[in-house]
């Protein structure tokens, strides 16, 4: 097996980690939201900043790093409007992703505390799940759109 190869299946595999566990988290998370039952909220909470500590974390640094290691090998510059449409998306969804883990955090502290102390949930858990939703929504849409992009390298 040659180089680019290689790379690219760590590329696709690590793509999948980062997509697959970004939706499948924020679907446990979205429907727990949606519960009555703090104690599952409690639970989803913690296992998706696991999750995102585990998988989407490492995946968010081999996306960059094997996609400019193939542009590489293949030759083609970063000028390349597919690509350089795919990193600007990449960094948009970016930039939505680093709050969601800063929301995700403070969502299951609140959410603890609360089981812990046997009350409600605060007002403020629900604004942040608002802000978490919110922006989870243009960050896969930007990864949807950065996968069409590597498949289709359209001639922009």
């Amino acid at each position: 097996m040659n180089t680019y190869l290689l790379i690219k299946l760590v590329h696709i595999l690590s793509s999948v980690a980062l997509v697959g566990t970004g939706f499948g988290t924020a679907f446990y998370l979205y429907r727990a939201n949606r519960s009555t039952s703090l104690e599952a909220r409690v639970v989803v909470a913690r296992n998706v900043v696991l999750a995102d500590w585990l998988f989407t974390t490492p995946a968010v640094i081999l996306q960059p790093a094997t996609g400019l290691w193939l542009a590489h090998l293949a030759g083609w510059p970063l000028s390349t409007p597919w690509i350089a449409l795919s990193i600007g998306l990449y960094l948009f969804a970016g930039l939505c992703w680093l709050p969601v883990v800063w929301l995700q955090i403070r969502m299951h502290r609140l959410a603890e505390a609360a089981l812990d102390a046997g009350r409600p949930l605060p007002a403020q858990y629900r604004a942040m799940a608002r802000w978490w939703e919110g922006l989870g929504y243009p960050a896969f849409a930007a990864m949807a759109g950065v996968f069409a992009l590597m498949v289709l390298k359209p001639a922009l």
